[in-house]
């Protein structure tokens, strides 16, 4: 039963983490930080979202899902006749190592989620300065995106839930031969001792932070305020020509934004 209980939370982190949502959001990351760098190296936003940037990498690199992946194979599939059989478990040194990248990638994922808020604030406020327009809007949204992602598609919770099925599993393997493979370390029975926060309202807190300052500046309603109404108007007629001079015009709006305000 234990078994099969990690094997389904093995399941749902390995589709958490390899969830388009994430994959496409470090591509436009990526993208951004190519397309400006040479504009914006010193720009404290900037390096700001160089440090999202750079926790992205980390967990990728850190092969959290390889080594899912590599447990799943592990642990045999059992039908319901064979359920008080015998069967082979995977290893103490395995359930370590995986148990290892659990712990950091959580610790790694909340200093995304507070990277992500604290690059979030510093664009919203550059942006309400009329300062570089284009990549502030875009940089906001993609890091508010990358934020609710990672947070509401539950990537963290789902780590959690699986080191809890991953923690008892080592402890009942450990007791029947102790072959530890990590010294010095002793693994948390609660992770949220561990991660030393509490998720919950961390997250809470941080939103908190992401709304108010939408609606103390009220940023959008300033940088686009709205049109009269023969402007309107005559919008809709030209609603043919406005995609096309949209278009031709991408490439100007680009060479100019350059830090001033854009009319």
């Amino acid at each position: 039963r234990l078994l099969s209980t990690l094997r389904q939370r093995c399941d749902i982190a390995r589709k958490r983490l390899s969830g388009p949502g994430l994959a496409a959001e470090g591509r436009v990351l990526r993208a951004v930080l190519y397309a400006y760098h040479s504009r914006l190296l010193r720009h404290r936003p900037y390096l700001a979202l160089q440090q999202v940037e750079q926790c992205l990498k980390r967990l990728w690199k850190m092969n959290l899902l390889g080594c899912l992946e590599t447990l799943v194979e592990l642990i045999p599939k059992k039908n319901a006749s064979e359920a008080h059989a015998e069967c082979l478990v995977p290893s103490q040194p395995m359930l370590e190592t995986v148990a290892l990248k659990v712990l950091g990638g959580c610790k790694l994922i909340l200093r995304l989620l507070d990277c992500c808020c604290k690059a979030f604030l510093l664009f919203v406020k550059h942006l309400c300065s009329k300062e570089f327009i284009l990549v502030n809007t875009v940089t906001s949204g993609l890091l508010s995106r990358l934020w609710f992602v990672i947070q509401y598609r539950c990537v963290l919770q789902t780590l959690m839930s699986l080191y809890s099925a991953l923690s008892t599993v080592l402890h009942l393997v450990s007791e029947t031969q102790q072959t530890p493979y990590v010294k010095g370390f002793t693994f948390p029975s609660d992770i949220d001792d561990f991660l030393g926060v509490n998720i919950s309202s961390e997250a809470k807190n941080q939103k908190d932070k992401m709304l108010a300052i939408k609606k103390s500046t009220r940023w959008m309603k300033k940088l686009f305020p709205e049109k009269p109404e023969a402007a309107s108007k005559i919008g809709k007629k030209r609603k043919s020509g406005t995609c096309k001079s949209a278009m031709k015009n991408y490439s100007m709006l680009c060479a100019v934004d350059t830090g001033e305000a854009v009319v």
